[in-house]
């Protein structure tokens, strides 16, 4: 029997800080996050209180569906994602939104993200 959940009723839903949510849905061993950065998140700011480390650890893999985030890692390297961007992030990385616009995120790699260490 196939397994699905839609999005728009999640499993769960992880509040940040402030500035916005992750969606989750969970099927076995697949977890779904949809994640909603309002303008003025920050990692740093918003998910680092719940987190309780020095930069984001989780490894991320997804795709942005609309607005834009930079993200800087622990070395100083920075990229910045926009719409219709697929990416692969590595842990050890800071975050934040880019300008007026929500930034929402699908990613696959949230099974621990935004939950206290």
């Amino acid at each position: 029997m196939p397994s699905m959940q839609n999005i728009e009723t999640p499993h769960e839903r992880r509040p940040f800080k402030d500035h916005g949510h992750m969606d989750v849905v969970t099927l076995g061993d697949f977890t779904l996050g949809r994640g909603v950065f309002e303008p003025g998140w920050r990692w740093s700011n918003d998910v680092k209180p719940i987190a309780g480390t020095d930069s984001c650890q989780t490894h991320h893999t997804g795709i942005c569906l609309s607005g834009a985030m930079t993200v800087q890692f622990d070395d100083g390297r920075e990229v910045t994602l926009g719409a219709g961007d697929v990416c692969v992030l590595e842990p050890g990385h800071d975050a934040w939104t880019l300008g007026d616009e929500p930034c929402v995120l699908l990613d696959t790699g949230v099974a621990a993200y935004a939950k206290p260490a």
